[in-house]
């Protein structure tokens, strides 16, 4: 079952006719299986060692043998921005699937025992809130080293508290339907009520806030990278692709910069579609 259905909580058949009309959804759809196939294959179909020096001319336009040009010291763009795809699609997963499991248990929790334990978590909840993310982040590298681990595990710390609130809201209000009540007086423990029934249901609310996070996750560690802070040279990332070409921008070569920052935005914007569409879908469910 796709993600669509899921979060549609339709039969295969209703939502693939859902999908299959909205054309801007197939779109985005195809656009990020692109990407997390360039994610998975981009280094191995690279058509050059994308840490080569002046394999081209220095800032070279786009041509047959290098059809993104090449960068300010001669490097293929178009292998860099391949190679660079497996670290700049795979760390914002990471912080979106850690960031998920860690907010949507604390949420589970919070909701089920409610009092004490609902009081605590919201109050280290809103600790966690109060500190930006991208300055975490920036700590975790002054503490820890340059390079992607600490600003993943950053970034994941403090998104934990935006999934727990809307986590625990769904939670909360599945917990009072009263097919809960029907199953507690029938008899089914609550482990059983919990996941079985109540984390299902909390999928459209889950898969929604994954897409949405994977978007700002992915701009935040291009951030990182684009300051110096994340995937050091000569490794290729998407962020620090786009901090290496300023000066081309200025020289008349935007290549550089111009090639990852078009995959950073159609990446982000794909996502940020197939997550709006998730949210109307579930919330049509409710209705």
């Amino acid at each position: 079952m796709s993600v669509a259905q899921l979060a549609a909580g339709r039969s295969p058949r209703a939502a693939t006719r859902a999908a299959k009309r909205d054309w801007m959804f197939r779109v985005a759809l195809g656009i990020f299986g692109i990407v997390a196939v360039l994610a998975v294959i981009g280094p191995w179909i690279a058509p050059v060692d994308p840490t080569e020096l002046y394999v081209g001319d220095v800032n070279g336009v786009a041509s047959l043998a290098h059809p993104f040009g090449t960068d300010d010291v001669g490097r293929d763009i178009l292998s860099r921005v391949l190679a660079g795809a497996r670290s700049s699609v795979v760390a914002p997963i990471l912080v979106v699937l850690l960031s998920t499991l860690a907010g949507a248990t604390l949420a589970v929790l919070a909701a089920w025992f409610g009092g004490a334990v609902r009081g605590t978590i919201a109050r280290l909840v809103d600790v966690i809130f109060a500190i930006p993310g991208l300055v975490l982040a920036v700590l975790a590298v002054a503490m820890f080293g340059k390079g992607l681990t600490a600003p993943v595990i950053a970034l994941s710390i403090a998104y934990i508290p935006v999934v727990a609130r809307l986590t625990q809201t769904a939670a909360a209000r599945e917990l009072n339907s009263p097919y809960i009540a029907a199953l507690r007086v029938q008899g089914v423990s609550s482990l059983a009520i919990c996941f079985r029934h109540l984390v299902p249901a909390l999928v459209p609310v889950i898969a929604a806030q994954m897409a949405v996070g994977f978007g700002y996750a992915m701009l935040d560690l291009a951030a990182i990278s684009f300051l110096g802070l994340g995937e050091q040279p000569p490794s290729a990332d998407w962020g620090s692709m786009i901090a290496s070409g300023q000066a081309g921008i200025l020289a008349g070569a935007p290549e550089q910069s111009l090639f990852p920052a078009i995959f950073v935005v159609l990446t982000v914007l794909s996502v940020s579609i197939i997550g709006a569409r998730v949210t109307i879908w579930a919330e049509e469910k409710d209705r």
